[in-house]
C-alpha cells in the first residue's frame, strides 16, 4: 500500500480524552475514531491489527476441532425468557422492539441463542462432541464506557460454546479450550496467564480468567514468578488426546494464580519468597463450564447410549478482539509508539522514501516496493513528500516491525538503513541483504 493513496490520521498531539496507553496511541496512530460514548468506527489500519487477531484466533480454534458459524446479532427476547435471564440481565442489555412490537434485543451474549440451535439439530450422543464459535460484534450498554476499545460499549467478540453428553465429556472440551487460549495468546506475542475465576452458583473449578500483566490494568492479581517463564504448548499438540489435554492443563494450574476476587492471602504467602509475583492485570480471555444451565430450562436435550434423554452439558469460551487489540499495545510500546508483534502488526514492512522525485531513490523503492508486494508480505511505502523526521515518527508510532530506510547518501554507497522496530538495532546493507533479511 502506497502512504500517498491511504486513509492514515495521524495526530501529533496527545488527546486528552484519553486515560492510558492504548487509547492514546490508537487516536494517535489513525486506528479508530470515537462515534459516541464507548463507540468506535475502525479506520484501515486498526481496521487490519483487528483481521489479523481474528485469523490467528480462527486458525487455534478450528485447530482445536470448534467449527465456524454466524449468528445475528439482533434476538428474540422470547429466548432470553426461556433462559429466565431477560428481565434479570439488567440495564446494559439494549431492548427494542421491531415494527410488530415483538421485544428483541441487541445480544450482549449468545448461550439461548446456541442453546436453541442445539435443541433444534442435535438429538443423539452420536452427534457429540460439539464445539461451535462465531467472531461476532456485541453492545453492552456500559455505565460507563472508558480506555477506549478497552471497555466499549460496542464490541467484537470470539465466543465458543461446547455441547457434550456429561461431565467428564465436558471437562475434555474445556481443556481443549484451555490449550487454545494458550497457543492463540503465545501467538499473539502476549505472556497470559490463567487464573482462577468465579463460577457463580455453579461452583467447581472450571472457570479461568486469562490475565496479562500490564502497569493499567484494571484489578490486581497475584500469582507465581514461574508462569512467565512457562512455554506455550507446541503446535503439534493433539486436541484428541484427553491425557495430553490434561497434563497441559495441570501443569498451568499447578501453581498459585488468582485475581482480587479469589485471592487467598494464606496460599499466597505460602508461595516461597521472591517467587511471589502481585501485578496489575488485564483480562483477555474467560473459559467457563456451566453445565445444563440453559439446555435444562430450554429442553436442549440428546438420547445417551442407554437410550435415556438427558440435557446436554455446556461450556462458553470468550475472547475479546476489539479488546485484545488495546491489551497488546499496553504489553507492547514504548515512548515512540507501539510495537507490534509480526504476526499482527498491520503491515510487516515499511519502505521510507526519504527523496521522493530522486530518480535513483524513487526506483529503489519501487523495486523493493514490487518484490515485496509479490512475495505476499504486507507492505506500506511512504512515497509522500513529509520530512525524513515526520517520516521517522509516523514509522514508529504505528509499529511497523521493519523499515527499509532509503535514502540518496546511502544509495551512493550501495546501502539502504534497515531498522528494527523491537530493539532499534539498525543495520547498512545492500538492498538484496535488506530484503533477505526481511524475507527470511
Amino acid at each position: 500500500m502506497r502512504l500517498s493513496r491511504y486513509l492514515l490520521p495521524i495526530l501529533r498531539e496527545v488527546p486528552k480524552e484519553a486515560e492510558i496507553v492504548s487509547h492514546r496511541l490508537m487516536l494517535r496512530a489513525g486506528m479508530v475514531r470515537q462515534e459516541s460514548a464507548g463507540i468506535y468506527a475502525w479506520l484501515p489500519l486498526g481496521k487490519k491489527v483487528l483481521d489479523k487477531i481474528c485469523n490467528v484466533i480462527r486458525e487455534e480454534q478450528n485447530r482445536s476441532g470448534a467449527i465456524e458459524i454466524m449468528m445475528p446479532t439482533i434476538q428474540s427476547a422470547d429466548l432470553w425468557r426461556e433462559s429466565g435471564r431477560y428481565d434479570d440481565y439488567g440495564k446494559e442489555m439494549l431492548r427494542i422492539k421491531d415494527r410488530h412490537e415483538r421485544d428483541m434485543l441487541y445480544g450482549p451474549t449468545n448461550e439461548e441463542m446456541l442453546t436453541e440451535i442445539v435443541r433444534a439439530y442435535v438429538k443423539s450422543y452420536k452427534d457429540l462432541p460439539l464445539n461451535l464459535y462465531h467472531i461476532q460484534w456485541k453492545f453492552r450498554d456500559e455505565v460507563r464506557p472508558r480506555f477506549g476499545v478497552m471497555r466499549s460499549r460496542e464490541f467484537l467478540m470470539k465466543d465458543a460454546y461446547s455441547v457434550d453428553l456429561d461431565f467428564e465429556n465436558a471437562v475434555i472440551a474445556y481443556n481443549r479450550m484451555f490449550v487454545a487460549y494458550l497457543r492463540t495468546f503465545a501467538r499473539l506475542g502476549l505472556k497470559a496467564i490463567p487464573m482462577v475465576a468465579d463460577t457463580g452458583p455453579i461452583g467447581g473449578n472450571h472457570s479461568h480468567e486469562f490475565i496479562i500483566l500490564a502497569s493499567t490494568g484494571e484489578s490486581e492479581v497475584f500469582c507465581h514468578a514461574d508462569y512467565l517463564d512457562m512455554a506455550p504448548p507446541p503446535a503439534g499438540i493433539d486436541f484428541r488426546d484427553p491425557a495430553a489435554l490434561q497434563a497441559t492443563v495441570d501443569q498451568w494450574t499447578s501453581l498459585y494464580a488468582a485475581t482480587e476476587e479469589k485471592h487467598d492471602e494464606a496460599a499466597f504467602n505460602a508461595v516461597e519468597e521472591g517467587k511471589r509475583l502481585s501485578a496489575r492485570g488485564i483480562e483477555v480471555g474467560h473459559i467457563f463450564y456451566f453445565g445444563t444451565k440453559y439446555s435444562e430450562p430450554m429442553g436442549a436435550k440428546v438420547t445417551g447410549p442407554d437410550g435415556v434423554e438427558r440435557p446436554v452439558h455446556m461450556g462458553s469460551y470468550g475472547i475479546g478482539p476489539s479488546r485484545l487489540v488495546a491489551a497488546i499495545i499496553e504489553a507492547s510500546h514504548d515512548e515512540n509508539g507501539i510495537i507490534w508483534p509480526d504476526d499482527i502488526a498491520p503491515f510487516k514492512v515499511g519502505i521510507l522514501n526519504l527523496k521522493v522525485g530522486d530518480a535513483a531513490t524513487d526506483a529503489t523503492c519501487e523495486q523493493l516496493y514490487a518484490t515485496l508486494t509479490a512475495k505476499g508480505v504486507d507492505v506500506l511505502y511512504d512515497d509522500t513528500e513529509e520530512r525524513p523526521g515526520s517520516k521517522f515518527a509516523t514509522a514508529d508510532l504505528i509499529g511497523l516491525p521493519w523499515q527499509i530506510i532509503v535514502g540518496p547518501k546511502g544509495l551512493a554507497a550501495g546501502t539502504v538503513e534497515l531498522k528494527r522496530r523491537a530493539d532499534g538495532a539498525r543495520e547498512n546493507l545492500s538492498v538484496e541483504s535488506a530484503l533477505a533479511r526481511v524475507l527470511g
